[in-house]
């Protein structure tokens, strides 16, 4: 990790015109606006020598140069945790975070999350924002995840999930059956009653597009193969639920199991005990920030939903 960034950059002519922190974006592609609004203002990032301000206009020539401390992110306690990381190297780790792990600190989780895991794992991750979390993992949901260790490969991965050229799948058991796979396109915000639930609307949401593919069928359950094309909150969740075939075990958009007729005792207590959204991020693919190559991940199905699934194949 560096800690101390030192650049010196000539404004090429054909920035003239430009404001400082759209050309400071284009010639320091490595760090997010933000950040480089964050250094100008602070006067971490000078136009020959003097302070400037984010709207101010370049004439081509001008000398920027850029010394900026990176400094710690938030109070956040490093804690031990057991992780269980799949591939690490300098740039970037990933992990197949388990169900029942929150992954950021919030009111209710102040510590024991992912992200104090991380802070011990690698002390580092205190001088990126969110630890160098890019997105997240419902609580209940397990699978893949991707963290940055540094902030160009975190800008680098950010930028790869705003294009939508990270590939993120999932295995999710629902209720019914469905015959074919499909996708859903509907726009997904805050439920106008319950502040705790995101829903399909009609308008104000945010564009959301989840495909899915038919894996296996049971008499009253599917388990599908979800692709994210966006990444809303509880996005599979809710679109699951808006076609009527709720996810396994959702406590929030899943409302009463689903129960096959004729289903023996020991599927139905499977089946009313699940204590989590059936869901799991199975695959993960994307271009490594620094080498540009494609890489790829499986996580293997956990054993709580490897389990419900023997039961309803043995009924």
């Amino acid at each position: 990790m560096i800690d101390q960034l030192e650049l010196d950059i000539q404004v090429p002519a054909h920035l003239a015109g430009h404001r400082l922190d759209q050309a400071a974006a284009e010639l320091i592609p490595d760090y997010s606006r933000a950040r480089l609004q964050s250094w100008i203002k602070g006067g971490q990032l000078t136009v020959n020598g003097a302070q400037a301000k984010p709207k101010d206009k370049l004439f081509g020539g001008e000398q920027l140069r850029l010394r900026a401390e990176l400094e710690p992110q938030g109070e956040w306690l490093a804690q031990p945790l057991d992780l269980d990381i799949v591939y690490e190297d300098e740039t970037l780790l990933v992990l197949n975070k388990p169900a029942g792990l929150v992954v950021h600190p919030a009111a209710g989780n102040p510590d024991n999350t992912l992200l104090n895991g991380l802070l011990h794992h690698c002390p580092d991750l205190e001088k990126i924002p969110r630890a160098g979390i890019v997105h997240r993992l419902d609580k209940d949901t397990s699978g893949l995840m991707v963290v940055a260790k540094t902030l160009p490969a975190q800008t680098s991965l950010v930028d790869q999930l705003k294009e939508r050229s990270v590939s993120r799948q999932y295995d999710a058991l629902v209720q019914g059956t469905i015959t074919a796979g499909g996708t859903v396109d509907a726009a997904i915000g805050r439920h106008r009653q319950n502040r705790l639930k995101m829903a399909v609307l009609d308008f104000g949401g945010k564009e959301a597009i989840t495909h899915y593919r038919v894996q296996e069928r049971f008499p009253a359950h599917t388990l599908l193969r979800c692709k994210l094309e966006t990444g809303r909150t509880h996005q599979i969740r809710v679109h699951m639920a808006h076609i009527r075939h709720p996810l396994v075990g959702d406590p929030l958009y899943g409302g009463r199991p689903k129960l096959p007729r004729d289903a023996s005792a020991a599927l139905i207590g499977a089946l009313q005990q699940f204590p989590r959204q059936a869901l799991h991020a199975a695959e993960l693919a994307l271009i490594h920030p620094q080498s540009g190559e494609e890489m790829h991940w499986c996580a293997p199905m956990p054993a709580d939903m490897l389990q419900l699934l023997a039961q309803l194949r043995a009924d």
